[in-house]
This record gives C-alpha cells, sequence and structure tokens, in this order.
C-alpha cells in the first residue's frame, strides 16, 4: 500500500521537471494523477512514462476555460479531488531596465493569477483532509540580478499559503509551499540562451549551495508526496525547503 493508495491527485505543469517527476512519485504511491500543461507532445509522453494511474488534460493554467476542462475531468471520476500540487509556472531574467509590460503579464498571469484560480477553482472537489501544495522558491528569500518578476510572483504565491491555509482550516484542507532551490530541470536549462550558457550557469548555481551540487527533481517529488501525505498530516502555512541548505546556512 502507496500512501496515496485510492487518492485523486492533480498537477500542474506536469510534463516534465518538478512537475512530471512528482506525477511519477504520486501515481507510485498509489493515486491516480491528472497532468496538465500547455504541449500535448510532452504531456503524451509523460503520460507513458507515469503509466495507467496517469490522465492528461491540455490546458493553460492562465485561461480560466482550460481550467473548468480540468475540472470537469477530475469530476468525472466520480471520487473527487485529494491532492493538489500546483506547480506551473514561468521565469525569465529580465533586469528592471528591460521590463515591459509583457514580461509583468506573462509572469503574473501564469505564476500568480493561474496560481490563484488553479486552487479556487479546485474547490469544489476538495475531499476533507485534501492536500493543496505551492510550489515556491528559494528566490523569495534573495534579491538575486535580473529575477525580479519572478521573485515577486513567487512571493505573492508564498503568501496565498498562508492565507488558504488559515481559510481552509475549517475543512480539514492542508496547505503548503514547497520550495526548491536550483534543481536540474529544462525549465532552468531555458534560463540560458545556449547549450554552453546553460552549463555554465547551473555551474555557478551548484557553487552556491552548500550540498555542492544542483537537485533532482526527484528529490522535490519525494517532498512533495510528503506534503500530500498523512505523514504531514499537522503541518499547514508552511514552506518545506529542499534547497541543499542554500536559503538555510
Amino acid at each position: 500500500m502507496g500512501l496515496l493508495e485510492g487518492k485523486t491527485a492533480v498537477v500542474t505543469g506536469g510534463g516534465t521537471g518538478i512537475g512530471l517527476a512528482s506525477a511519477v512519485r504520486l501515481a507510485e504511491e498509489g493515486a491516480h494523477v491528472f497532468i496538465t500543461g500547455r504541449r500535448e507532445a510532452e504531456l503524451d509522453a509523460a503520460v507513458e512514462v507515469i503509466g495507467p494511474e496517469a490522465t492528461a488534460v491540455a490546458a493553460d493554467i492562465s485561461d480560466p476555460a482550460a481550467l473548468d476542462r480540468l475540472y470537469d475531468a477530475v469530476r468525472g471520476r466520480g471520487r473527487g479531488l485529494d491532492v493538489l500540487f500546483a506547480n506551473a509556472a514561468v521565469a525569465e531574467f529580465v533586469p528592471l531596465e528591460a521590463i515591459t509590460e509583457e514580461h509583468f503579464d506573462r509572469h503574473f498571469d501564469i505564476n500568480v493569477r493561474g496560481t490563484l484560480f488553479t486552487v479556487q477553482k479546485a474547490l469544489p472537489l476538495l475531499n476533507e483532509g485534501a492536500s493543496v501544495i505551492l510550489n515556491g522558491s528559494t528566490n523569495v528569500d534573495a534579491g538575486d540580478e535580473a529575477f525580479g518578476l519572478y521573485a515577486a510572483s513567487k512571493a505573492a504565491v508564498r503568501s496565498f499559503a498562508r492565507t488558504w491555509a488559515n481559510e481552509l482550516k475549517g475543512r480539514g484542507v492542508r496547505v503548503n509551499t514547497i520550495t526548491p532551490g536550483p534543481v536540474d530541470t529544462p525549465g532552468l536549462t531555458g534560463l540560458a540562451p545556449d547549450a554552453e550558457q546553460a552549463a555554465g550557469l547551473k555551474a555557478h548555481l551548484a557553487t552556491q549551495v552548500p550540498l555542492g551540487r544542483l537537485g533532482r527533481p526527484e528529490e522535490v517529488a519525494a517532498a512533495v508526496a510528503f506534503l500530500a501525505s498523512g505523514q504531514s498530516s499537522f503541518i499547514t502555512g508552511s514552506s518545506l525547503y529542499v534547497d541543499g541548505g542554500l536559503n538555510q546556512i
């Protein structure tokens, strides 16, 4: 018996990286996992990796109609929703003087507005004792150059977790933030314009981590599974750092 046997989970941005690793782990723990993403080819490949306990729904979380389609699919399973991992997000390096309205809108439409309505639209489906997990970032605590928009959007997400934990406590729903440090994912690679610069970025970030390396998506997924399960039954409103000590020591 897994930690989530018979449960239903949703992972947004579940086609690659932390989202995919988390969907795999939740399925291994016994959950049926609905994954979303904007690219159908990635979703199809992810379902092959996750296995028969996966259902893919192509959806951009910044589009309310797409979220409705996602939750219609969950509702159709008839078992409500036990775990929601609001993982989908975007990130770009943009210095203050170069920020445009388009940069701002992209970060806040997906990372903030999208996360808000991902959770709000799930409310009618959440079972008693459900776990909502928001994907945060160690950048909330840092002032890294050219990452101000991303950090600000993730600070809003962290604030959401505190407020929603308070608002949903009467239903027995726990809300927490998972806070990864630098993790070796396609998203991290995509921050750099080419492979050589991506390798340099990763090498630099690894030197900043006390454990001396980047995290692996599976390591974050293990923490997500913990927050999703009854093993974390007395944890809500919290931020669980999976950062190799980056923001701790």
